[in-house]
C-alpha cells in the first residue's frame, strides 16, 4: 500500500488489477495506474471516507475530482478528452430504505483505470465484485462501465414490471368494483413520481455516453451501450404509462365519489320536499291559537293523519310523474 498520509488511511471497498483474459488481482497500493503488464485497475470507494478527498487531490484531475467527490449529483456526463466523468442513479434497495430514494453512483474513467465512488450500498457493484473475485472481469474500463449500466437498468426494468402488475390488480378493483385501497394508491403515485424524476435524466446521460466519441468506448460497445440506453427509456416509458394508469384511476374513484354523493345528495332533497308541506300541516295543527283544532273530536289525530298519508302519497307520486327521481 501506498505509504503517504493521504491513501495510507484510506479504505478502498475494492481495489483490483484486471487482466486482459478477465483475471483479477487484489492492488497492492492505490495508485491511479494498473500494476505492470495489467489491462486496467479498478478502485471503487466510499464518499464518505475522510481520507478520500486528500487521494483525490494528489491522483486525480479536476474534473475527476469534482465529479467523484460532489455533494449533490443528477445523472449527467462530463468528457475532458482524457477521461469521462459519469454520475448514475441505481434502485435502492437497501434495508429500511424506499426504493424510489434512488442511489447514485459516481465514474470516472480513462483508457487504464475506472473509478467508482457511491456513499450507499449498490447492488449492481456487489454482483460486479463477486465476478471480479470469480476471474469474471470485464475485459476493459469500457467494458466495465457497460456491465455496471447494465446491472442498474436491469433492477430499474424489474421494478418498472413490479409496478406495472400492481397497477393492474388496482384497475380490477377500480373498474369493476368502483373501489381500491387508498392507502397503496397515492403513495404509489408518489414512487412513481420520484422515479420518473431520476429515471429521465439517467436515460439522458446513457444516451450520451452511448454516442460519446470517444476512444475509451470501442464500436463493439457502442451496441451494448444503446441497448442499455433504450431499455432505460422503456422503463421510463413503462413508468410514465403506471403514472397516467394512476391517475386515471384516481379520476375515476372522484367521479364515481362525486356521483354518489350528488346522488344522495338529491335524495335527501326529494325526501325533504316531501315532508315540507307535511311539517306545515302539523305545524298548523299545532297552532294554539283560540283553541287547538279538533281537540273536541276523538277522530280528529286518525283523519289528520290519513290526510298527511294521502298527502305524502300525491306528493311523491306528482314527484314520480315529473321524473324528479
Amino acid at each position: 500500500m501506498d505509504t503517504n498520509n493521504e491513501s495510507s488511511t484510506l479504505t478502498p471497498l475494492s481495489a483490483f488489477d484486471i487482466w486482459d483474459d478477465g483475471t483479477a488481482r487484489p492492488a497492492s497500493d492505490l495508485q491511479a495506474v494498473p500494476a505492470s503488464g495489467a489491462a486496467y485497475r479498478w478502485l471503487h470507494f466510499d464518499l464518505s471516507d475522510l481520507a478520500l478527498p486528500g487521494w483525490s487531490a494528489q491522483y486525480l484531475p479536476g474534473l475527476a475530482r469534482r465529479t467523484l467527490l460532489a455533494d449533490k449529483t443528477r445523472p449527467r456526463l462530463d468528457y475532458d478528452g482524457h477521461g469521462m466523468a459519469v454520475t448514475l442513479r441505481g434502485i435502492n434497495l437497501n434495508a429500511g430504505e424506499e426504493s424510489a430514494d434512488m442511489v447514485s453512483l459516481r465514474i470516472w474513467m480513462t483508457a487504464d483505470l475506472i473509478i467508482t465512488v457511491r456513499r450507499q450500498r449498490i447492488f449492481a457493484l456487489e454482483d460486479l465484485r463477486a465476478q471480479v473475485l470469480d476471474n469474471n472481469a470485464p475485459h476493459s474500463p469500457g467494458h466495465m462501465l457497460a456491465r455496471i449500466t447494465e446491472g442498474l437498468v436491469e433492477r430499474l426494468e424489474d421494478i418498472a414490471f413490479a409496478r406495472e402488475d400492481t397497477a393492474d390488480d388496482m384497475e380490477d378493483d377500480v373498474y369493476e368494483h368502483d373501489r381500491a385501497p387508498l392507502d397503496d394508491l397515492a403513495p404509489l403515485r408518489r414512487e412513481i413520481i420520484k422515479f420518473r424524476r431520476h429515471v429521465a435524466p439517467l436515460a439522458e446521460a446513457l444516451t450520451q455516453v452511448a454516442q460519446l466519441n470517444t476512444d475509451l468506448i470501442k464500436d463493439d460497445l457502442r451496441h451494448r451501450l444503446r441497448d442499455t440506453a433504450s431499455r432505460c427509456r422503456w422503463a421510463l416509458e413503462e413508468l410514465s404509462e403506471v403514472h397516467d394508469r394512476l391517475t386515471a384511476m384516481s379520476d375515476h374513484l372522484d367521479t364515481v365519489q362525486n356521483m354518489r354523493l350528488e346522488r344522495n345528495g338529491y335524495r335527501l332533497s326529494v325526501v325533504a320536499a316531501i315532508f315540507l308541506p307535511l311539517g306545515f300541516l302539523t305545524g298548523l295543527f299545532g297552532v294554539n291559537v283560540g283553541g287547538m283544532p279538533g281537540v273536541q273530536s276523538g277522530h280528529a289525530f286518525l283523519l289528520l293523519c290519513i290526510g298527511m298519508a294521502v298527502i305524502g302519497v300525491v306528493s311523491a307520486a306528482v314527484m314520480r310523474w315529473l321524473r324528479w327521481f
